[in-house]
């Protein structure tokens, strides 16, 4: 291929477009491309900052569900509590209650009586008091003796036994004389 001569005024021409379009180029990268390159950086930055948000707003909704979950759980735990006192002084109701309960299990004569009562210190708890209670049997047998104390635990959520002695009846090695001490719950009214 055969280059033609070209004039000096045509080499002038030329090395000036050149440089025209080698600025051109430049002034398209620096001025046009470079704030648009830019600003898709900082778009992009965006989205992954906000994406990062949107998944852990997931997260904190999934945990408010479930904590709105355990909220309602706990409200009717605390309502059927609530509804297992009776009205009145628990030391009206408690001890029939007792001996109502074991009887039930042909556990008779069964007595129960207070021995202590304080409230609570923490100040939601303020409404509450504990009784502490001493429930005497004097005469029980073993099996129906055990079958009632697993069933008073289950039957009565708000009670818990601290403190069980047995003593053997001298006149008839069958039966048990039993105290037992036990705490319970109750709501003030």
């Amino acid at each position: 291929m055969k280059i033609p001569n070209l004039s000096s005024d045509q080499i002038k021409k030329l090395v000036l477009s050149a440089m025209g379009f080698v600025f051109l180029l430049y002034v398209y990268f620096t001025f046009f491309l470079g704030p648009l390159q830019k600003s898709r950086d900082t778009t992009l930055a965006r989205i992954d900052e906000m994406q990062k948000k949107i998944d852990g707003s997931k997260g904190e909704m999934s945990k408010a569900g479930n904590l709105e979950r355990q909220a309602k759980d706990a409200t009717a735990r605390f309502a059927s509590l609530k509804a297992l006192i009776p009205d009145g002084a628990p030391i009206a109701w408690f001890p029939p209650r007792m001996k109502t309960f074991f009887a039930a299990d042909q556990i008779d004569k069964a007595s129960a009586r207070l021995e202590s009562n304080t409230s609570f210190k923490q100040a939601e708890l303020s409404s509450w008091s504990k009784y502490n209670w001493i429930i005497e049997l004097p005469q029980a047998d073993f099996v129906a003796l055990g079958k009632s104390i697993a069933d008073l635990e289950n039957a009565e959520p708000l009670l818990s036994i601290t403190k069980l002695s047995v003593h053997v009846v001298t006149t008839d090695s069958q039966f048990q004389q039993v105290g037992i001490a036990a705490t319970t719950v109750i709501e003030k009214r």
